[in-house]
């Protein structure tokens, strides 16, 4: 009984020995780049590694506010651009005039958001509907699926940006955002987490006269919650970091994301590294937030994929 209760012990601390570890290496790439961020140059170019600031500055913050001026917001009336002159949106409504990583920052939190939002409203009604209910081609669909997700994406980049550019959505947010709508994960995803849902509490729900939209929203949705916490991080992230997409659909200042903007100020002068981290850091703040206030609904989603298998 010894034995087995020291083993027990054993294990213990050599596992939490592996989780600081695996902690610290994951930790240590943002610490760097945070305290790179409040670096001076002599800090951040020494060759012996500085692993902390010998002095806090705000001067990389300010070369990333001032490099650049932008207006806050652009309001345009909704599909103008089909009916002007110049075939570009008719601006209803400007913002002050800000620093342009201000606007960039903007632009990056709105589209990850309502990519985030409507891929979760949608692969969850597509992922119910194919996980309870049975029509003809239901497999063959579901199917489809399955391959889009090994699909690269560079591989329909050319029909997408015609797509776009036929829609008159080229160099708008959009044209980011509701290629990811359709995303194949999501709905994959979601039908796993509708395959759990006892299907009596549906017939039950039928038969007190429960409408499908009432349904969906007072029975499927609660029990699938947690993966739509999951998918909400993974969407997030996957828009905020998609920086190929946004390379490819955004050419103007104005509609640039945080990650387009930094590189095209890098591009403009020799590569400044405390501008990066600086950038960086910025970046990383809205990422942390929404992890933090989904990471319940994410471990739970997590944990019952894993139970599931």
């Amino acid at each position: 009984m010894r034995s087995s209760n020291m083993s027990g012990k054993v294990y213990k601390v050599a596992s939490v020995i592996l989780l600081i570890l695996l902690a610290f290496l994951f930790l240590f790439p943002l610490y760097w780049i945070i305290t790179g961020a409040f670096k001076p140059g002599a800090d951040i170019y020494n060759p012996k590694p500085v692993m902390f600031p010998t002095e806090w500055v705000t001067t990389n913050f300010q070369n990333l506010f001032k490099k650049r001026t932008a207006p806050l917001w652009e309001l345009a009336i909704p599909f103008s651009q089909y009916f002007s002159k110049d075939g570009l949106p008719v601006i209803f409504s400007t913002g002050p005039v800000v620093p342009a990583a201000f606007r960039w920052l903007l632009n990056t939190v709105f589209m990850a958001v309502v990519a985030m939002i409507l891929t979760c409203v949608t692969a969850a009604m597509a992922g119910y509907a194919l996980a309870k209910k049975r029509f003809r081609g239901r497999a063959i669909l579901f199917g489809l699926i399955v391959c889009a997700m090994a699909l690269p994406k560079q591989v329909i980049l050319i029909p997408l940006l015609r797509e776009m550019a036929d829609l008159r959505l080229y160099n708008t947010l959009w044209a980011v955002i509701f290629p990811t709508v359709g995303w194949p994960f999501g709905v994959f995803l979601m039908k796993q987490f509708a395959e759990s849902i006892p299907g009596e509490i549906l017939e039950a729900a039928r038969v007190d006269g429960s409408s499908e939209i009432r349904t969906f929203t007072t029975i499927v949705l609660p029990i699938i919650k947690p993966g739509i916490g999951a998918l909400a991080i993974f969407t997030f992230i996957n828009s905020w970091n998609d920086y190929f997409m946004q390379l490819i659909m955004l050419s103007t200042n104005n509609n640039a994301t945080i990650s387009l903007g930094i590189a095209t100020l890098q591009a403009e002068t020799t590569i400044d590294t405390g501008l990066l981290m600086a950038g960086a850091t910025l970046a990383a703040v809205p990422i942390i937030i929404v992890f933090l206030v989904f990471q319940k609904y994410f471990t739970q989603g997590i944990t019952m994929g894993a139970v599931k298998g």
